[in-house]
């Protein structure tokens, strides 16, 4: 077995630049796939910590009478993801508004009525992760004839969640593109190994030489192309990274 491995080093060092193009190509294969697999990972804990922190909003009518607003409140607690819920006046929200206002809270003195409409404050449950299960939980809401909108920051969160599947789906292009070039500079570069070195492949066949004695010293030259472009390309990766958060 070392007598192989042997062969197949001194097989690398003879063919260095096809060997180096191949182990190259490999390594911008592992560092592009891990670099958008990291970068998938970490959006995706993004999200699941945005989801985790977001509210629903639920805005009524005019003029919703209070036993309406006990049902209501109470169908929305029952429903699957709902941890807390709390009705929020609009005189409560009008001065809310005052002290986040400050300074600017005179301009509201002069309101000749309340402009601000009752809402439901709605908070998920720690484990209500799914982002469609988060919009199904809306469009229940949204479904009660009493509430005029709900608000829960969906235009902006649709727009990440649209860059991260691009993200998802680019990776999983480039991904293809770059293992098929690996596949290809690997093979080729055997074939090539394996034409320069047809004189002595023949005259170990003809003494009786087993196909498996032949080929061996090639797919262990195949797996160290892998291992070092392996290590290289995660390699990269981790040292960018460190970079990064410095």
């Amino acid at each position: 077995m070392l007598r192989i491995f042997k062969r197949a080093i001194q097989d690398i060092l003879v063919n260095s630049f096809l060997n180096s193009v191949a182990i190259v190509t490999i390594s911008l294969c592992v560092l592009i796939i891990s670099a958008f697999a990291l970068f998938y990972v970490n959006a995706s804990a993004i999200m699941d910590f945005w989801v985790r922190g977001i509210r629903i909003m639920a805005y009524l009518g005019p003029d919703v009478p209070e036993p309406v607003i006990l049902d209501i409140k109470q169908k929305i607690r029952n429903m699957n993801g709902v941890g807390k819920i709390r009705f929020v006046s609009k005189e409560e929200a009008l001065e809310t508004l005052k002290e986040q206002m400050q300074q600017q809270a005179s301009l509201l003195e002069h309101l000749d009525a309340n402009p601000l409409p009752d809402a439901f404050e709605i908070r998920i449950r720690d484990t209500f992760r799914n982002w469609q299960d988060f919009e199904m939980l809306a469009s229940r809401v949204r479904s009660f004839p009493e509430v005029e909108e709900v608000e829960y920051g969906q235009q902006w969160m649709g727009r990440f969640m649209n860059l991260l599947n691009l993200f998802r789906l680019t990776g999983y292009a480039l991904a293809c593109l770059f293992f098929m070039a690996a596949v290809f500079f690997v093979a080729n570069t055997i074939r090539l190994v394996l034409y320069s070195r047809r004189e002595e492949v023949e005259i170990m066949r003809l003494v009786g030489a087993s196909e498996g004695f032949i080929k061996d010293p090639f797919y262990i030259q195949s797996m160290i192309q892998g291992a070092l472009g392996g290590v290289i390309g995660l390699g990269t990766r981790d040292v960018t990274s460190l970079s990064g958060n410095f």
